[in-house]
């Protein structure tokens, strides 16, 4: 099974008689970050939890719209914001 969190960054997803005939399933969904936000966010904050591992680049507030330029051109997925 491959499961795919989040909104799909491609429209189109080989899977063919190939997958099929190896019983592949391919599934995937909205992220429900909101429901673990508050349990999560202290173990963010206090370092327990290292969220730069998920993170391609990191930009200061005045660089945001080139944290989106990124995500644009696929240079990164995900972005982080410092203050």
């Amino acid at each position: 099974m491959v499961s795919r969190v989040g909104a799909p960054q491609y429209e189109k997803v080989s899977m063919g008689s190939r997958e099929f005939m190896r019983n592949i399933t391919l599934t995937g969904g909205v992220a429900p970050a909101r429901a673990y936000i508050e349990e999560l966010l202290p173990d963010v904050l206090d370092g327990t939890i290292e969220p730069g591992r998920v993170f391609a680049r990191t930009v200061s507030l005045e660089e945001v719209p080139d944290g989106y330029r990124a995500k644009a051109a696929r240079q990164a997925l995900k972005v982080l914001i410092t203050p």
